[in-house]
């Protein structure tokens, strides 16, 4: 599983230290904190151990900067400046533990991918396959027809993410009957979705007992359940796997963020390490009340100090959260709504 993070002056961060929890890793903050950098860079060094890129490359696909000048991710100043990422992971060797890093270092002068510097643990780091996923906001289920080729062979402007999403869902179901425990999930899935999810010429729809609906035509809530069922129909996340979830909260019915938690919450219990960001106060409160005492999670909010420099700060237990920026939100409307109505008593 991976272990730990640390960045030097990239993108929003001067410097960040930052250990995860095997299982349950939940991301809260202001907006520029850099919740979603370090949800992809997580997931350039979970996938460069299964494609054939560098992790210079990848990390330039899925961030994409202007010009595809991978030194724009250095963080800005006036002068010259170097950057530097490392994320550290743990893998079995001979039967015990062993910790491997992954580095990488560049300026704000380097152009292609190829000058920045990949050290670390490369050769190993590859030799131990780990699978990941990573949904971003935006949905990309009902755009999947024909998007993949027209990737491959045109120069578009999306980041390699949303390709690689569509890639994820397209894998084939595993052979032999469904195990058990993936059978729970996708039942429950299932019932909130009424249906479950095929997919036909590139296209996916939702069958129930009504008939086939494309996803075109469904909510976009609903296009997320689907796409958790496929991951888990199609075997992408299993025990050791790593899945990445940026605001699953994002067009999604309060009423269904209850199964939502509910299978991340599983997914962590049978081994798969899970990483969210989100900015929704019911989402986390359903992580709070199902998460169990024996669940592996850690909460970590990301904030600016009084030099503007993003900080972190992680406990195990969402009371213990500080700073919480969607809790004092919610604290500051009560009092305005209180101010109102007292304001209204005394007219």
């Amino acid at each position: 599983m991976l272990d730990h993070i640390k960045l030097e002056r990239f993108t929003a961060f001067e410097q960040l230290s930052l250990k995860f929890s095997p299982g349950l890793n939940v991301f809260i903050g202001e907006n520029g904190c850099g919740k979603t950098h370090l949800l992809k860079l997580v997931y350039a060094a979970c996938d460069v151990s299964t494609s054939q890129k560098t992790f210079a490359e990848k990390i330039n696909r899925v961030f994409l900067p202007s010009g595809e000048q991978i030194g724009r991710l250095v963080k800005r100043r006036s002068t010259s400046s170097t950057g530097s990422v490392d994320v550290t992971r743990t893998v079995q060797a001979d039967g015990q533990d062993k910790s491997l890093t992954l580095r990488l270092s560049l300026t704000n002068h380097t152009k292609a991918p190829a000058k920045a510097t990949v050290s670390g643990a490369h050769k190993q780091w590859q030799e131990h396959k780990l699978t990941s996923v990573y949904i971003p906001v935006k949905d990309m289920m009902a755009n999947a027809p024909g998007f993949r080729s027209l990737y491959s062979l045109r120069n578009i402007h999306f980041e390699e993410v949303y390709a690689d999403i569509i890639d994820r869902a397209f894998l084939g179901a595993l052979k032999g009957p469904t195990d058990k425990d993936r059978k729970r999930l996708l039942d429950i899935l299932q019932q909130s979705m009424e249906g479950k999810v095929i997919s036909r010429n590139e296209e996916f729809f939702l069958k129930s007992p009504q008939g086939e609906l494309e996803f075109t035509l469904l909510a976009e809530g609903i296009r997320k359940l689907g796409l958790l069922w496929v991951l888990i129909q199609n075997g992408t996340l299993l025990d050791g796997s790593v899945l990445l979830w940026d605001e699953p909260e994002a067009n999604l019915n309060p009423k269904l963020m209850r199964t939502v938690v509910q299978i991340l919450i599983e997914l962590q219990r049978l081994g798969v390490q899970v990483f969210v960001t989100t900015h929704n106060y019911n989402l986390l409160k359903e992580f709070d009340l199902q998460l169990q005492p024996q669940d592996r999670v850690l909460f970590h909010s990301l904030f600016r100090d009084a030099d503007r420099n993003v900080q972190a700060a992680s406990f195990a237990h969402y009371d213990a959260l500080q700073p919480n920026a969607i809790d004092d939100t919610l604290a500051m409307l009560a009092d305005r709504e209180i101010r109102q109505q007292m304001g209204e008593l005394g007219q």
